[in-house]
């Protein structure tokens, strides 16, 4: 959209005082309640930092402005503007930095994250952009003609995600507005000594529309806003706004190293000081000063912000034979399962990297539900971050999104999008919100793929509050697992050894040994020998389960030990509680896992089973050593765990 010379002309006081009353007051709340807010800190009454957006305000007003029930807003750390422009709600954002009870988030997020009826926020630079798609990813799957719109400002086109977000919203032609608020700084640092190229080129490069705008030009940025959310309501496509503005406080508190003379001629030009200095509002000014004094006082007298959520510790359940039915591929049963999922819950979608017909997944778990379910099996671009977002935002609007990484080596690229995204979304926003994202991928070595396609990771993501980690295995059923995390409220990461795809599912047991599961969602599997003497327990998870399966029988065999196994399939939450009884009747323990041993899950294990008193007489552990999974085949092998070395270390334990 061009300039429009009627709306440049005009003084920024007469244009402020044209806007609607209520687009007029929610920037003046902005700008009062964030000068309360500064004085409160300097008081010690508040936690934490604060970022105000003075200088800012009509951009969070006038958005908000021309948003409907139903739209959805993700904003940045700089924030408290942009929720006034959407929710007037003073004393809420307050209480919220005062760590109120009654505050947007409970008194849990703090100034950066907030979270009210659509509205989130989060202090991550960038990955709330591919978040935002997944949420104008809902809008546009629902039908209907909601929108969705995500602030960053000009230090965040530093940031990936950003990048990943805006070819999948532009390829997915997806109704979300990117509101880039250009102040020229990124904290301290201006913008000519980070940036390279054009801000609006960026977008464009994608095939998005653009335009540029600015905060002194009122009226003319209404009503650019105005034409891109209405088109964005029509057609369903993504916009860009360039919108030129200037920060007139530090980026924190009281950490602004620019000059008086470079920041003056902003405070001279601004709208609202212009407005305020006139006297032309002086009674809307003396009401609103008063409201804003009235919501800081009513929010200091709320209680402290209460503790939150804890989830529940597992408990022991009782144990149960194990049906596996008749032997199939584990592959097979999991396209099985992910196959019910797609015709029992039209909430389900499948979103990776090349899992469509007639490829179906890079170890065919998807093969043909494309076909089966078109649009709900999507590729995707190699875009790790971008996809692990999209699918925390459509898991906010109540989708059950399903996101494959091809292999998990490249979780690492999509790790923010988990630590600081979908696992903390729920405590983070007082349990406003729910994120049941799951992310799927295959794990571990064997193939001869090499350093950066054969790594056990997993334990890195073990011990992320709000984070499920499952190991699936092949003595419990795909469609176990599968339909139980479609009832669960967390982001969840099921790992999927790459090895155990081919493995037989229900295969017959040992002769004279059976199989138990734990009752429960996630079952714990537990081999058990009929004799009533038990020299040793083999545990381990996941791709370790046939080594362990083969190591008993040969234990057995060979050297006349009676070995029972266990596999937990639910890595965390953990506790040991489940394993208490079958430990107790064996005197030494092996811990087998195929990642780095050092912080694994093995020492978890037994420095809780320790701490308990629980500890069996005699423990061990095998695992990988300290270096990268070599491609040569006889080396790979040579370093990863393997029956005979669970033999030499199952007897050492048993001398």
């Amino acid at each position: 959209m061009s300039a429009r010379p009627e709306l440049r002309a005009m003084n920024a006081t007469d244009a402020l005082l044209q806007l609607p009353q209520e687009a007029l007051e929610r920037a003046l709340l902005a700008r009062f309640t964030e000068e309360k807010l500064l004085d409160l800190f300097s008081q010690g009454a508040l936690f934490g930092t604060v970022h105000t957006c003075i200088g800012q305000e009509l951009s969070g007003a006038l958005v908000g402005r021309h948003l409907r029930a139903g739209d959805t807003v993700f904003s940045n750390h700089r924030c408290h503007g942009h929720f006034l422009g959407v929710h007037r709600d003073v004393e809420a954002l307050i209480a919220e930095l005062m760590g109120r009870s009654i505050g947007v988030s409970g008194g849990i997020g703090g100034s950066q994250h907030l979270c009210r009826e659509g509205f989130h926020s989060n202090g991550i630079q960038g990955g709330i952009v591919p978040v935002a798609g997944g949420q104008a990813c809902a809008h546009k799957l629902a039908g209907g003609e909601a929108v969705a719109v995500v602030f960053v400002g000009d230090g965040t086109l530093g940031e990936g995600a950003l990048y990943e977000a805006l070819n999948l919203v532009s390829k997915w032609e997806l109704p979300l507005l990117v509101v880039l608020e250009d102040n020229g700084y990124a904290q301290s640092t201006a913008q000519q000594e980070t940036l390279a190229g054009s801000i609006q080129a960026r977008a464009q490069a994608f095939g998005i529309e653009t335009a540029e705008a600015d905060t002194w030009h009122p009226l003319e940025l209404d009503a650019q806003l105005e034409a891109f959310i209405q088109a964005m309501r029509q057609d369903r496509k993504p916009r860009f706004l360039h919108l030129r503005t200037f920060r007139l406080k530090a980026h924190s508190k009281g950490d602004d190293t620019r000059a008086r003379e470079l920041v003056s001629p902003f405070e001279e030009r601004d709208p609202l000081n212009q407005l305020l200095a006139s006297g032309r509002a002086d009674s809307l000014v003396e009401r609103l000063r008063a409201e804003v004094q009235q919501a800081a006082d009513a929010a200091a007298q709320a209680p402290h912000a209460t503790a939150p959520r804890l989830p529940a510790a597992p408990t022991a359940q009782p144990w149960q034979a194990a049906e596996l039915g008749s032997p199939r591929r584990l592959v097979a049963a999991l396209n099985d399962s992910l196959g019910a999922l797609l015709d029992d819950d039209p909430r389900v979608l499948l979103i990776g990297e090349d899992i469509e017909s007639p490829y179906g997944g890079a170890f065919k778990a998807t093969k043909d539900l494309s076909a089966r379910h078109p649009g709900r099996v999507r590729n995707t671009p190699i875009s790790e971050a971008g996809i692990v977002g999209l699918g925390s935002g459509l898991a906010l609007q109540g989708w059950r999104p399903l996101v494959e990484i091809m292999f998990g080596d490249f979780l690492g690229l999509a790790f923010d999008q988990l630590l600081n995204h979908a696992a903390k979304f729920r405590a983070m926003y007082d349990e406003q919100v729910r994120c049941p994202l799951v992310v799927r991928t295959p794990m571990g070595g064997g193939r001869g793929y090499g350093p950066t396609h054969s790594q056990s990771i997993e334990k890195h993501f073990l011990g992320m509050p709000g984070l499920r980690v499952l190991a699936l295995n092949s003595l419990t059923r795909p469609d176990q697992l599968y339909p139980a995390l479609l009832q669960q409220d967390d982001a969840c990461l099921v790992v999927e050894n790459k090895l155990l795809y081919g493995e037989l599912l229900g295969a017959p047991m040992p002769e004279g040994w059976e199989l138990l599961h734990s009752a429960g969602a996630f079952p714990c599997a537990w081999l058990r020998p009929r004799a009533a003497r038990v020299d040793v327990t083999l545990l381990g998870y996941g791709g370790m389960t046939p080594l362990l399966l083969q190591a008993c029988e040969r234990l057995f065999n060979e050297h006349d030990l009676i070995a029972q196994v266990l596999v937990p399939m639910q890595l965390y939450p953990f506790t040991p509680a489940q394993l208490h009884e079958p430990l107790a009747a064996a005197p030494a323990l092996l811990v087998v896992e195929e990642g780095q041993g050092f912080a694994g899950f093995g020492a978890e294990l037994i420095g809780q089973l320790a701490e308990g008193g629980a500890l069996p007489r005699r423990c061990g552990r095998l695992h990988a050593p300290p270096t990268c999974i070599p491609a040569s085949g006889p080396l790979e092998k040579a370093l990863l765990p393997s029956v005979d070395g669970v033999l030499a270390a199952a007897r050492e334990l048993c001398a």
